[in-house]
């Protein structure tokens, strides 16, 4: 599918922490950390308003994150990214350990956010991948199926993603089978609880025995993944496709992230294009534009007739309505602009000058407004 942008009502990041654009990281965090110490929930603060905090830091707090959301806004966002994908990565740790003596952060905020505890390693998304693909103009203009190789994640293909070269396994020891640990701690603000992934077994809640021999245990291998891709007619340069589900998988070899194609599209030797319409220059003599006639000209799909009017001057524009290129996102067409150059010959004969010169003669100098 075509990446397509809407229109968000959330509120604006920068306006919840109270930051602007040219903040720096650094200042970002440091306004989180008093902001999130006032409103923690453990310390009776709102918990809608503690997410909605800390859902501004995770994004504001991540370069390619930022980026993109000073790019599309919250429009980006609703596509790319669901609400625990923006919370992902986030360094959270470091802060809650800073403020609160805490760590682990990662577990509970999870839990404080979305209800539930969660096996990480069965259920988080796998990391998106984004590749650049080079197409011809006319495979732009019309459409096409390429096939592109690309190095990804995929579930190893002899454990399955389980890691174990048997599937046999025991319990977790650290966590008792839960995949979390509670962590509580005494600070200056209060005693703290904190749950997190186990560190053991990275929140699966048993360990491998016998890890498996291809993989040694990771459940993925890294391989070229070869896909085929439908370009719809229209794209342009610049464009992004989403190939939802294409992306790496996670640790157990489930739940696929998506795969973005940023196409960039080979510039034509006749056409140049403005989105939907294409402009193309036609020379053409003087005789012609003078006394007027008829020529062939290229479109997209084969050649078409062109009217030349009698007194036609230097850089006229033409429109051909419907000549131009498919609109992406409906069925119609954009124009054809043709811009007439009179062609000036560079080098003449003595019976062509001679010829040119009478004719010139022949309309005297009033003409020019001499006299």
């Amino acid at each position: 599918m075509i990446e397509v942008l809407r229109k968000m009502t959330k509120r604006d990041y920068y306006e919840i922490l109270e930051v602007n654009k040219s903040s720096s990281k650094e200042e970002i965090k440091k306004v989180y950390k008093k902001l999130a110490l006032k409103h923690h929930p453990d310390k009776g603060g709102d918990a809608e308003k503690f997410k909605e905090l800390s859902e501004a830091y995770a994004v504001l707090s991540d370069d390619n994150k930022r980026k993109q959301y000073d790019q599309f806004g919250h429009a980006g966002f609703d596509q790319r990214y669901t609400q625990e994908d923006i919370f992902r990565g986030a360094d959270f740790n470091s802060i809650f350990e800073e403020i609160f003596g805490n760590s682990g952060f990662r577990g509970g905020i999870f839990e404080t956010f979305f209800g539930r505890q969660r096996n990480y390693r069965e259920e988080e998304r796998g990391g998106d991948l984004s590749y650049e693909m080079e197409i011809d103009f006319r495979e732009a203009v019309n459409g096409a199926e390429k096939e592109i190789k690309i190095p990804g994640i995929e579930a190893c293909n002899v454990c399955h993603g389980t890691g174990s070269e048997d599937d046999d396994f025991e319990t977790c020891d650290e966590c008792n089978g839960a995949g979390q640990v509670r962590r509580t701690r005494r600070t200056m603000f209060g005693m703290f609880s904190s749950i997190s992934t186990c560190g053991k077994c990275e929140g699966d809640g048993r360990v491998i025995k016998n890890k498996c021999r291809v993989c040694k245990g990771a459940g993925t291998v890294s391989e070229m993944k070869k896909l085929k891709v439908k370009i719809p007619a229209g794209i342009d340069d610049g464009n992004q496709i989403r190939l939802s589900g294409k992306g790496n998988v996670n640790q157990r070899g489930k739940h696929p992230g998506d795969l973005y194609l940023l196409v960039k599209v080979k510039e034509n030797d006749k056409f140049i294009r403005d989105g939907s319409d294409i402009h193309i220059e036609i020379p053409i003599s003087f005789y012609l534009a003078s006394a007027g006639g008829e020529i062939e000209i290229p479109t997209l799909n084969g050649k078409a007739k062109l009217k030349i009017p009698a007194g036609t001057k230097s850089e006229t524009l033409f429109r051909l309505k419907g000549k131009g290129i498919k609109h992406l996102n409906y069925n119609e067409y954009g124009d054809e602009f043709v811009k007439a150059v009179i062609e000036v010959p560079e080098r003449l004969n003595s019976r062509q000058k001679k010829l040119l010169k009478e004719f010139d003669e022949s309309f005297g100098k009033k003409r020019f407004g001499l006299w």
